[in-house]
């Protein structure tokens, strides 16, 4: 088993109605308030608003489980165009626009190369393995992971067969039992399958 983990978490969608609502100039609520601030909001913060369950679910699991080499951070978010950030890193309303005009594909240059950049920096580290926390059913993502990662990015197998709110579940599920979800290489695995139970309140299936 590799000695370190650190965790990549897909980003949250920045052009959808919850992005209009933070974005909007006359929001009083205090996390569109502390946005229009001179010090912004964090990254993290920020993508739990716009993405609920499902973020705060990846980012609560992806805290809790992971084990960085000193000097890396351990959980990293991916990003349109600004390639990993830490859910940490300070964000105003200009960086939330900016997310929201680039398409995540792996063609598009303002989103691969930055992306890119980063992951290639991540690789050159020794002992570690990379959990991927987001979709693998298509190779928005994966594409440009694999190339570089190879069998050293994984992803939690009970993904498959879930949509978000079913993950963000069963993330905030895992913790609260101490018990990490299973990993396996996004390389040659079934990526998609039928549907999965559901999480019920009480952090079962249903």
């Amino acid at each position: 088993m590799p000695a370190f983990r650190i965790f990549l978490l897909s980003p949250a969608h920045c052009g959808g109605k919850r992005a209009e609502l933070l974005l909007n100039e006359r929001a009083s609520f205090p996390l569109a308030a502390r946005l229009r601030s001179t010090a912004g909001v964090r990254l993290g913060e920020a993508f739990s608003f716009l993405s609920g369950l499902y973020f705060r679910g990846k980012l609560t699991y992806a805290d809790h489980f992971t084990r960085p080499p000193v000097g890396t951070t351990g959980v990293q978010v991916i990003t349109t165009d600004r390639g990993l950030l830490s859910p940490g890193a300070a964000i105003g309303v200009a960086d939330l626009r900016s997310f929201g005009t680039v398409d995540i594909s792996v063609d598009q240059p303002s989103y691969r190369v930055p992306l890119v950049r980063d992951v290639t920096l991540l690789g050159q580290l020794q002992d570690i393995e990379v959990v991927l926390l987001g979709s693998v059913a298509t190779g928005k993502y994966v594409d440009i992971l694999l190339e570089i990662l190879g069998e050293r990015l994984l992803f939690p197998a009970e993904f498959v067969g879930r949509g978000d709110m079913s993950r963000g579940a069963l993330l905030l599920q895992a913790v609260r039992k101490k018990t990490e979800l299973n990993y396996q290489p996004v390389a040659g695995a079934i990526r998609r399958g039928p549907r999965a139970g559901k999480v019920d309140s009480k952090g079962g299936l249903a």
